[in-house]
């Protein structure tokens, strides 16, 4: 569902594609633009001018030994820019993650996007969604990681992108859903509180 007057933005990177699809999942959802960082950990000038004018920004990284992968990290250093302004303060946030292993320790990248949202002065999204955890559930059911802060995804190792397990897909594509409306409804009530000012 397209929200008018929300914008929303996608930051990742994808080491092998299956972010990158992640993020086209999530983007599906949330009418969103995308941003990748490049193999060097960098985004183009207008990136960061869609971030700085986004309603939400949603962040995308693959989890590589542990977190999330260092050209994410140097984008996330390179933010102290926005964030010495204030430029990224009470918008909405969120966040999605892939890796090779069940756990993978997905759940330490999602943390650190927490954390880094946090320093922004932002507001977090969570999943709202309930597991997949019963014996009749299967692979491709939505939140089958059965993660409460955002969408993860388990990608074999030896798996295309074109593999990817169309419930982690669609729980991404939901979650970029949720986002654009949690902005949507923010958005709405700052409006109404700044007119009765």
């Amino acid at each position: 569902m397209t929200l008018p007057g929300i914008t929303t933005a996608i930051v990742y990177h994808s080491g092998y594609g299956h972010t990158k699809r992640m993020a086209e999942a999530v983007a599906g959802g949330a009418a969103a633009s995308l941003i990748a960082i490049d193999a060097e950990g960098n985004i183009p000038e207008s990136g960061w001018e869609t971030l700085n004018a986004a309603d939400a920004i949603i962040f995308g990284s693959p989890t590589y030994m542990g977190g999330p992968s260092w050209q994410f990290k140097k984008f996330a250093d390179t933010s102290s820019k926005p964030w010495f302004e204030d430029k990224w303060k009470n918008k909405i946030f969120g966040g999605f993650t892939n890796s090779a292993s069940i756990n993978g320790d997905k759940l330490n990248t999602l943390q650190y996007f927490v954390l880094l949202a946090g320093q922004h002065g932002g507001i977090w999204v969570s999943l709202a969604m309930k597991p997949a955890n019963v014996k009749a559930s299967r692979r491709d059911d939505p939140n089958r990681m059965g993660s409460y802060i955002a969408p993860m995804a388990q990608s074999d190792a030896d798996a295309a992108p074109g593999d990817m397990s169309a419930g982690d897909l669609e729980t991404a594509r939901l979650y970029g859903v949720r986002v654009a409306e949690i902005a949507s409804r923010f958005s709405a009530v700052a409006s109404a509180s700044a007119s009765t000012r």
